[in-house]
């Protein structure tokens, strides 16, 4: 479990370098994403600014430092998904299996919740077989906070010279109605 407090903000442009500090083990030396090069401070800029324009972006931070981060972002670009989003969230690699990520996750969908959104999505990358570059712990991770699995597909993402999966998992976090109130984007 986390030792001190943390504290969970809205991101800003200014965190991108902090950012990029945790993401760039995640590029480098995992399938976890399949980027294969580390964003510049400027692009990772831009990713945080167009988020914010209609989703949420946070950021954890222990005694003053940002150790994880998460956003939301369109499932789908037509209207019809509306209430849809694709999340993402990355914790420090020294610091994962400590709780953090749960916190994370549970600030994001509470914020997602009151904006009106009503599913949440996971792309993961997902192996056939664990190896040093990917495991299925993402995946592990979205089922115990009860997410759940709706569809894998094969083959389909490449990186160290190796065919990984990734796999597409679920969570309903609203009431699915047919005269449906528009989520609040910003």
């Amino acid at each position: 479990m986390i030792k001190d407090e943390v504290k969970i903000r809205t991101a800003t442009e200014n965190d991108a370098e902090a950012l990029l500090e945790i993401y760039e083990p995640y590029v480098r030396e995992t399938a976890i994403t399949f980027e294969y090069e580390v964003p510049s401070a400027e692009e990772f800029r831009s990713r945080i600014r167009n988020t914010l324009l209609k989703y949420p972006y946070l950021v954890v931070e222990q005694d003053g430092e940002i150790i994880g981060y998460a956003y939301a972002g369109p499932f789908h670009d037509r209207p019809a998904y509306d209430w849809a989003v694709e999340t993402s969230i990355y914790v420090d690699c020294n610091r994962k299996h400590m709780g953090i990520g749960k916190k994370l996750h549970n600030a994001l969908e509470k914020e997602l919740k009151e904006r009106g959104f009503l599913n949440m999505n996971a792309c993961i990358a997902y192996p056939e077989t664990e190896d040093e570059h990917l495991d299925k712990n993402s995946a592990e991770f979205h089922a115990h906070l009860g997410y759940r699995m709706v569809g894998e597909f094969h083959k389909c993402g490449y990186k160290f010279n190796r065919w990984y999966n990734m796999v597409w998992m679920e969570k309903l976090i609203g009431e699915h109605t047919t005269e449906q109130k528009q989520p609040r984007f910003r």
